[in-house]
């Protein structure tokens, strides 16, 4: 016996990639290829950034290579499970600066179907896990690490050094004035120096 329309619905499955690394790195580079890739795909992408990011732009994810990606600031990780209705792919660039549940956000949403690709830093000036990022990576199907080139050897570098130690409040804005990217052992040099 053939039954007509018996196919079942095709199930979207959801995940969360994660790119971190220091600064200088190529994450939001990475996170905006990611993401371009997707929309030349043709499918429905909305893209995050922290409203206290406003290096660069007001509302673009820009990158330092001036690659940019239009996206909607947000105050809170909650706001973007409001403003995710009918997508396929949330990209979150400066991840490190929300609240500890983007995990939950990002889960949620995963949960749903939608492929989530997250960029951040994993550690702050002080080489400490940074915001929620590690809870991300461990929640994640895909997690990229990148790194910059240090500044003084030339090695790979996965650590944001902070040039001037003094201003001790975790989340500082800045890009080349403010920190460089240095290997475990330029930056263990550094610090020890100011300590």
């Amino acid at each position: 016996m053939f039954l007509e329309n018996t196919v079942p619905p095709l199930r979207r499955k959801g995940w969360i990639e994660v790119v971190c690394g220091s600064m200088f790195s190529g994450k939001t580079e990475e996170l905006i290829r990611r993401l371009k890739r997707a929309q030349f795909a043709k499918q429905k992408v909305e893209i995050f950034k922290p409203a206290i990011d406003k290096r660069y732009h007001d509302i673009e994810v820009v990158s330092h290579d001036a690659n940019s990606i239009s996206s909607t600031p947000v105050e809170s990780s909650q706001s973007i499970l409001l403003l995710t209705s009918n997508v396929e792919v949330v990209g979150i660039d400066e991840a490190q600066f929300f609240d500890q549940e983007l995990v939950s956000v990002c889960k949620t949403l995963a949960n749903q179907g939608i492929r989530v690709i997250v960029a951040g830093l994993d550690m702050d000036f002080r080489g400490e896990p940074f915001g929620p990022i590690p809870a991300l990576m461990s929640v994640a199907e895909y997690v990229t690490k990148v790194h910059a080139i240090c500044m003084q050897c030339g090695d790979l570098a996965n650590h944001s050094y902070r040039k001037n130690l003094k201003n001790e409040q975790l989340v500082l804005l800045g890009e080349t004035e403010a920190y460089e990217p240095l290997c475990r052992t330029c930056y263990n040099e550094q610090m020890n120096k100011k300590g």
